[in-house]
């Protein structure tokens, strides 16, 4: 039996990045999906690699910034699948900023995409997650765990991600929900090769975080979401995971 059997899964962020390879690396574990991004076209491409592995997959473009757009996509998938398993929070927006630059604008969208869009999703399933003793993934990111330059909305938002992963987990502790987070280190993904740079930036600050083994591919990271989101991973609840090669080992 595939890691994912008979699970029903949905996956922000689908439509490039870790949100498409995990998406795909579901199909590949036998889950169902009902995936969300931004860009139709590319969210349909991911939707037909899932398909290619003969997995049931529903794809439906909406921003997980908007509440009541989150709470019609759970019920919608609810009731597509008749169950849900799995929450996998992935969709995120990084962009660089001189703090002192970053409009009101800029600090709602770091907020709404990398913190708000998860509780809203998580604040939709989780009467049904309780149903299924299924489990929500959030993905972090290692500024998350500690400081970096030019990302105060970023940084901010990924902090507060960890605190709603260990609230959550502390508040359904005496259920079958889990709840767990992972922190990614740098990822070769269009987020990361599209990062626009302020002008008059410090590359020396910018690159104290980069590492000595390199970025990672999403492919690297999307085993380690389908493993929490397993039956493999009862006994994980409210973990902070880094996948980072390292960089933040010391």
């Amino acid at each position: 039996m595939s890691l994912l059997s008979g699970k029903v899964a949905f996956i922000t962020g689908a439509s490039s990045g870790l949100g498409a390879a995990t998406a795909k690396y579901f199909a590949e574990q036998g889950a169902r999906l009902f995936i969300v991004g931004r860009n139709e076209g590319a969210l349909a491409q991911t939707r037909a690699a899932c398909q290619q592995a003969d997995a049931e997959v529903v794809a439906q473009v909406f921003d997980v910034g908007d509440r009541e757009a989150c709470v019609t996509a759970i019920a919608t998938c609810v009731e597509h699948f008749g169950q849900l398993d799995v929450l996998a929070n992935i969709a995120g927006k990084h962009r660089l900023h001189h703090s002192t630059e970053v409009t009101h604008a800029d600090w709602q969208l770091d907020l709404d995409s990398n913190l708000s869009g998860p509780f809203f999703l998580s604040q939709a399933a989780i009467p049904h997650l309780l149903e299924q003793k299924g489990n929500i993934v959030n993905v972090a990111s290692i500024a998350g765990l500690q400081g970096q330059p030019y990302s105060a909305g970023y940084c901010a938002a990924k902090h507060g991600l960890i605190g709603l992963t260990r609230s959550l987990a502390l508040e359904y502790a005496k259920t079958d929900l889990r709840v767990n987070v992972i922190c990614p280190g740098g990822m070769d993904t269009p987020q990361v090769s599209d990062l626009q740079m302020p002008e008059n930036i410090d590359f020396e600050l910018l690159m104290r975080s980069a590492g000595f083994r390199g970025m990672m591919t999403p492919d690297e990271v999307a085993p380690v979401i389908a493993f929490l989101a397993s039956d493999s991973a009862t006994a994980i609840h409210g973990a902070v995971y880094p996948v980072d090669k390292g960089k933040t080992a010391g």
